[in-house]
Formats: C-alpha cells, structure tokens, sequence
C-alpha cells in the first residue's frame, strides 16, 4: 500500500513539472522572405608583379663585349695632322699650312704610328696626338702608295703608348665576324662604330693606282677623318686599316674597305727595317698604260730593258729605234697562269712573289709567243 502511494506521489511531481499544453498557432500570414541587395564592394586593380628597375649597369654579352674592346683599343688609337709649305706670291715668302688629317694607330712602344699613305702623303711636317691628348712631332720613316700604308715614329715615353694587338700569323678572318672601326676624326674624341666582315678578297683601286687585292669589306660605318684607323674584331685584335669607303655621295653608305692586317704587317715591318718597301721585279722599264692604249698594245710593252737584269739575261728586248723610226719590243702578256692587260695586273702578280722565286714570263715578239724564265730580284725602279 505504501508502494503505491509512493508511485502515484512521484508521478504527480512529474506532470506538474511539464509545460502546460500550448494552444494552435493562429492563422497569422507569413510575410515572404527578400533577399538584401548585395553591399557595394570597391574596385580591384590586376595585381602587377614587383619588378626590380633595371640596373645602369646592366649589359647584354654583345654589349659587354663592344665596350671592352673599345676601351681596351681606344688609348692604341691617334690622330695624325700634316702641314705643307705653300707659296704667298703676293708677299713673295713660303708658310706652313694645314693641309690635311686623319687616324692612325701605335705599332709598338718604339713610338711607331700607323696610317694611310694619302694621310701624309706631300706633308712638310707632322703631329701625333695621343689618347692623352698630348701631341707629339713626328717624323716619316715611309711608306708604300700601292698599298696605301705609311709609318710615323714620334719620340714619346713608352709608358704612353699602347700598341694595338696584332693576330697570330695563321689567324683566319671569316665573313660575319663582328667588325669595330675606331676612328679619331678631326681631332674630336675617340668615335666607334660597328658591324660585321661583309666579305674578303675585294679589289678596289688604291691611292697609288694600282689595285689593293685581299681587302676586307665592312659595314661599320667608315665616317670622314676615319682614314688610317684600326678595324678590330671581337677579341681585341687588329684586323685591318680603314682606308676608304664606297660611295657616290662621299658620305658612308654601308661598303667601307681596310687594308688587311697581313698586308700592313708586311709592309710595316720592311719599313721599320730598311726604310722603304720591297719591290720585286724582273728589271724593266715599261710604256705607261695610256700610251700603250694609243698604240693598240695590250699588255705590258717593255720600254728599256735594264743592264744586268733578269729580263736582260733572259733576252727580253724594249723599243728599238732605226732610221725608219721607233720600233715594238716584246709586250708581257702572261705572267704563269696569269693574264696580264696593264701595269697592276703585273705589279700584283710579281708582288705574290719573293726575291728568288722563278716565274715564267710569256711575251708578245713578232706576232709570236715566247716564254722565258726568269728570277725575281728586288728592285728600286721599274717592274
């Protein structure tokens, strides 16, 4: 009985601690439901990367390059002005004038100057400026017009000067190497220009009317006053001697040509030597070329053969006179396998050659051809 009082005790506890029973909602409509408009938000720029700016001493390879061999060069490279005597009739008495200028570059620490023939050519007296803008009196050791080289010796401190470098003797140029031309031109500060070996073996007619053969074409601009100075390829080292350019207008359109390097270490160093440039012949005196065109002859007609000579022992003949006038002597037509029509096709032939060397000479006797052979010896005049 107590068991039972207890239960329905506790039961009662616990239906009085529920909720009470709620009531059904009322009929109450439910408002719909709006989506809020979206908050405006600011533009975005596009995120560009941070880029450090370039640095003033940034230099691709190419450039690089062209700026070490510049520096390296430039303190190599002079300038040359000459003056010539003219004559004042007015006031009857001579004077020294400027006559003329261009570039050349230092040979060795002896204070030897290389440049052009027609730079100094006909000049009384001549200065040499260096890097350092100090100048220097020089004096002409000589030169060859037919390749258009000349050499200068001033007496400065060897400290001063920087010889260009000068390629190993079996160094080979190709065309596309990079080509550098310095120049110094009307005594301004030192100019660069650039480009590439166009092409090799050119043949241009010279300052002494003969044609230079082997030389190099470039597309560095040769500008005027740039004569006499150093063609440099990409190591630093002489290439050749700016010496003209092709052009109808004067100024510089692409086509320059230089000296090459072989050709000016030959004759600089018969210069250095002896004062003059080794000239090979067969010793003859020949017709000059515009009076062999008059005549009809073509070929290289023999004047006088001189005594003693190859050409003498070899029973060459020049004119004859008579008393019926002058007479035709033998005319060099061949010289090898080469054909010779006029003094440079001969002067050029003979040049390839070396006191000793035999060639065989064909000449035109008498409607015939006959062929002798003869050493080359060198000579001071003639061919």
């Amino acid at each position: 009985m107590l068991r039972l009082s207890l239960l329905f005790a506790l039961f009662s506890a616990c239906t009085a601690s529920a909720d009470p029973p709620r009531e059904p909602p009322s009929a109450v409509p439910t408002p719909p439901v709006v989506a809020a408009p979206p908050l405006p938000t600011a533009a975005v720029a596009p995120v560009t990367p941070l880029v450090p700016p370039p640095s003033a001493h940034a230099r691709i390879e190419d450039e690089r390059n062209t700026i070490d061999v510049f520096r390296a060069a430039a303190p190599g490279t002079v300038f040359v002005t000459q003056t010539q005597v003219v004559v004042d009739y007015w006031n009857r008495r001579t004077m020294e004038v400027p006559a003329g200028s261009g570039t050349g570059f230092v040979w060795d620490r002896d204070g030897h100057i290389v440049t052009n023939f027609h730079v100094v050519d006909g000049g009384k007296s001549y200065t040499v400026t260096l890097y350092d803008q100090s100048e220097w009196s020089a004096k002409l050791v000589g030169g060859d017009p037919r390749k258009d080289v000349a050499v200068l010796k001033i007496d400065a401190p060897k400290e001063k000067l920087t010889p260009l470098r000068l390629p190993d003797e079996g160094y080979t140029l190709e065309v596309g190497q990079k080509a550098l031309a310095i120049g110094n031109p009307f005594g301004l500060d030192h100019t660069l220009t650039t480009g590439v070996v166009s092409a090799l073996e050119r043949e241009m007619v010279g300052y002494g009317n003969v044609t230079i053969r082997g030389m190099v074409q470039t597309d560095a601009s040769i500008n005027p006053g740039n004569s006499g100075g150093p063609l440099i390829d990409s190591s630093g080292q002489l290439i050749g001697m700016n010496t003209m350019i092709y052009s109808k207008s004067g100024s510089s359109a692409g086509i320059g040509f230089a000296v090459p390097v072989a050709t000016v270490r030959r004759v600089v160093d018969q210069v250095i030597a002896t004062g003059r440039v080794e000239q090979v012949g067969i010793g003859i005196r020949i017709v000059d070329t515009r009076t062999a065109e008059r005549i009809g002859v073509r070929g290289v007609a023999i004047l006088e053969v001189l005594p003693d000579s190859p050409a003498a022992k070899a029973g060459l003949r020049g004119f004859t006179r008579s008393s019926r006038g002058l007479h035709l002597g033998d005319v060099i037509v061949r010289v090898g396998e080469d054909a010779i029509a006029s003094y440079d096709d001969l002067y050029n032939v003979l040049d390839r050659h070396k006191p000793g060397d035999e060639v065989a000479v064909t000449v035109q006797r008498d409607n015939k051809e006959v062929t002798v052979t003869l050493p080359v010896v060198v000579i001071e005049d003639g061919a």
